[in-house]
């Protein structure tokens, strides 16, 4: 359990996180908010939609971008319950959104401060605030369970 109280668009990511485990998808759920409301939402949907693409991020965004009909999320923030991976952090910076928070870090496959590291390239052209660690607790147990239940 975290130590204060989450913000409702990250307890809305975890319940989007049981959602996709409910769906037999890797537990992660993503929220785009923008002036305080929600303009796009989603949860892995990879195996459902038979897309490598369909993570978390990537549908919250594309959900987020079509509601406000413009590629740019200027002003947006994003909250996600993993690390994002290095495809997702790159849609993060195309899409110019303002803030990222996320939940577990993901020390195999995060991209944000593990691995790639993609924000502190030379070649990234956008970076988002970054804010790491909220609702880290709920979001490992979920993905811990998930695994522990497949082995």
């Amino acid at each position: 359990m975290s130590r204060w109280p989450l913000p409702d668009p990250m307890r809305r990511a975890l319940d989007l996180a049981l959602d996709a485990a409910e769906a037999g998808e890797v537990p992660v759920g993503a929220v785009v908010v923008k002036d305080g409301v929600v303009v796009g939402e989603g949860h892995n949907r990879t195996r459902t939609d038979h897309d490598p693409t369909a993570h978390a991020e990537m549908v919250a965004i594309r959900a987020a971008a079509a509601a406000l009909g413009d590629e740019r999320l200027t002003g947006c923030d994003l909250y996600v319950t993993l690390e994002p991976c290095p495809m997702c952090a790159g849609a993060i910076s195309h899409a110019r959104l303002a803030r990222l928070y996320y939940g577990a870090s993901d020390p195999k496959g995060g991209a944000v401060e593990h691995g790639a590291r993609v924000f502190e390239q030379a070649q990234c052209l956008h970076r988002p605030e970054v804010y790491a660690g909220m609702g880290e607790g709920e979001a490992g147990e979920l993905l811990r369970r998930f695994f522990a239940e497949r082995r």
